[in-house]
């Protein structure tokens, strides 16, 4: 069997349960590069322009960030990055599409706050949509050290993965690209915090790859059970995977197994 299409064992703990009651739909989340041990989340549609600032390792809320002028139709993942002055940002993906309909859907850049404190934030929107047909799609990937990003679509067979185009451009439609095809019911996805590896996840298993995308598959991960999984992101060492779920309270932590973290 090799190594792209070997299972790894991997261990699974619960770092801690979230208690904010608003927390009903967790739906993506993404490790802060301005704040250590901090993580952004947010819910599913329906839940407004509201980013949740939260401690890793208790759970706590520690800010709600409301995004001026957003209002997402279909959110869906989230993911940390630099914009072109190198400034830490905050992606926020309206991408969701149950019906492959809308004519374009949203990504939002938001400046990471100095502070975590309750407050309301400013953000430049992103309009975009596929060069072949409208997707529905659930994983957002961002280059952690400059603006680039990746979105890979959801199907029941086969997803895809995409390119966005460097710089994007506020005011038109940007035009994603396809790059390859990728697994089926494809819902998060995350760059490593060293851009060393990313790493994809669906119901059941969470894939890993070596390099940006697109890269290649150097491990298949077993996932702990979750009711919906749709969450994942990489804790702060690089060697581990934090991963949420809709009505779930937990935080896991997935440490990875050394064979899934050596680029080959």
């Amino acid at each position: 069997m090799s190594v792209a299409t070997a299972a790894h064992a991997a261990s699974a703990n619960t770092v801690c349960r979230f208690t904010d009651k608003r927390f009903t739909e967790i739906s993506g989340l993404a490790t802060s590069i301005r704040h250590p041990g901090v993580l952004y989340l947010h819910n599913d549609s329906g839940d407004g322009p509201y980013i949740y600032a939260v401690d890793s390792s208790t759970c706590v809320t520690l800010a709600t960030l409301t995004v001026r002028g957003m209002n997402p139709r279909d959110a869906e993942a989230i993911a940390t990055g630099r914009d072109a002055k190198g400034h830490a940002v905050i992606w926020f993906a309206d991408i969701g599409d149950n019906l492959d309909s809308w004519p374009y859907v949203r990504v939002y850049e938001i400046r990471e706050p100095r502070k975590l404190a309750n407050s309301t934030l400013d953000a430049t929107s992103y309009r975009f949509t596929y060069g072949d047909i409208p997707h529905n799609a659930e994983a957002l990937l961002a280059n952690p050290a400059r603006p680039q990003l990746w979105v890979v679509t959801k199907q029941l067979a086969h997803g895809s993965l995409y390119r966005l185009p460097v710089p994007l451009r506020a005011g038109v439609v940007n035009i994603a690209r396809k790059i390859r095809r990728e697994g089926g019911l494809v819902t998060d996805g995350a760059v490593s915090p060293d851009g060393l590896r990313y790493v994809l996840r669906d119901y059941d298993d969470a894939y890993v790859y070596a390099g940006l995308p697109p890269g290649r598959k150097v491990a298949t991960i077993p996932l702990p059970f979750q009711l919906q999984g749709e969450a994942i992101t990489w804790a702060p060492d690089g060697r581990s995977l934090l991963i949420a779920s809709e009505r779930d309270r937990r935080l896991l932590r997935v440490t990875l197994p050394l064979s899934a973290l050596v680029v080959r």
